[in-house]
């Protein structure tokens, strides 16, 4: 496997300078390293408050849209029960995450299992806890689940490939929108009572252009499928993508999200809305600390090697094609501290263990602790792993 390391400077000094201020506000330096001290390192601070606000952002922007979390970025018990008392919904994709819902006393029919490829026991399994919306997207899920579908209702899922995202998964599932009456119609000729369709347009999306192209075709879709006789069809499920902040400013979700709802109102009045928000929700609840555990000079440049890394909260690099801002706590207590460009790597004796080259840091030694915020999807909450006996990070709820 090669190094997937970049150089991480956002365009705008300033702007990463204010993101570090914005994180103060969350947690001042003296607090992290109480958290630090009293917890050790690596560490992971989850906040709930920060959990509920981004729910009841989405309420607020999107009213008509009922929002099932996407447990995939971060399964966390606790989230589920902070989203369940929000009256919250819940997108399930495995029967582990059918187990956390349930253990949190999470209603069935607040849950649909989003899944495009299952194994007929994970329809099962789901079914038996009361879960009875699923997912297909081509012709061999039809006949595999077809023992079942008395018993259950269905979305078929639409691909609409985007380079642009930071995560394109209709690079994986789908129908492509030229096949997806044909596979409709096929669903209804072989008894299938399906609820609705749905889309994921991918994730980190720059702009609301794609989410309209298919809500667009969706309603072609939908208008073709009702004079074709099949008239089940009374939902729309917008899957995720809604960006959050990581190196770079994104679109404002107020901005992001306006166009959609006024295509929503234009074309799908009387239609059922879901969404299926993980990252969006998930992303900016955690904030990571790591601290040095080693220094050397490498090529010329500072290397310094932290207890945290790839194989932990940083797994998101190589799995979810993002980075991450990252602090020196000696930053965010003197923004003028001097710097110099350095590299950072994890603990592991794995040589692809390298997050970061050419950032800037300032002059760190043995225990100085780094920060990372908008931790909470797909890092060590997900992805993370126990690789060389380097235990992933502790959880800490902070609430």
């Amino acid at each position: 496997m090669s190094q997937t390391t970049v150089s991480l400077q956002p365009d705008d000094p300033g702007w990463r300078r204010a993101q570090g201020q914005l994180l103060t506000q969350q947690y001042s330096p003296a607090q992290l390293k109480a958290f630090s001290a009293q917890y050790g390192s690596p560490l992971l601070l989850l906040s709930i408050k920060t959990i509920k606000q981004q729910y009841e952002t989405l309420q607020r922007l999107l009213p008509r849209v009922k929002h099932y979390y996407a447990l995939k970025p971060l399964p966390h018990p606790e989230v589920v029960k902070a989203l369940k008392e929000l009256d919250g919904y819940f997108d399930l994709a495995t029967s582990g995450e059918v187990d956390v819902v349930r253990a949190a006393g999470v209603d069935p029919k607040r849950c649909v299992h989003s899944h495009p490829i299952k194994r007929p026991n994970d329809v099962r399994y789901a079914l038996d806890f009361g879960n009875d919306t699923f997912v297909f997207e081509n012709e061999y899920e039809l006949v595999k689940h077809a023992a079942v579908k008395d018993r259950t209702r269905w979305f078929m899922r639409l691909s609409f490939p985007n380079p642009e995202a930071q995560c394109d998964l209709s690079s994986k599932f789908g129908v492509p929108p030229a096949e997806a009456f044909a596979l409709l119609k096929k669903a209804h000729e072989m008894g299938y009572h399906i609820r609705g369709i749905s889309f994921h347009v991918g994730s980190q999306m720059k702009t609301p252009a794609k989410h309209i192209e298919a809500i667009t075709f969706a309603k072609q879709l939908v208008d073709q499928a009702r004079a074709a006789g099949i008239n089940t069809l009374g939902t729309l499920d917008l899957g995720g993508g809604w960006p959050v902040t990581y190196v770079q400013p994104t679109m404002p979700i107020e901005d992001f999200v306006a166009p959609i709802a006024e295509a929503l109102d234009d074309l799908f009045p009387d239609f059922e809305i879901l969404s299926e928000p993980g990252r969006f929700i998930a992303g900016p609840s955690v904030v990571a600390i790591s601290s040095v555990m080693g220094k050397n000079i490498r090529n010329g440049q500072m290397m310094y090697y932290l207890d945290d890394g790839l194989y932990n909260s940083y797994s998101g690099i190589v799995f979810d094609h993002g980075h991450y801002l990252i602090y020196s706590l000696k930053e965010l207590e003197n923004a003028d501290v001097p710097v110099s460009h350095a590299t950072l790597a994890g603990p592991t004796c794995d040589s692809i263990d390298i997050m970061y080259r050419d950032i800037l840091m300032p002059d760190m030694d043995l225990g100085d602790l780094l920060i990372s915020p908008v931790m909470g999807a797909y890092a060590g909450a997900s992805h993370a792993t126990d690789f060389n006996f380097f235990m992933r990070p502790k959880m800490v709820v902070v609430e």
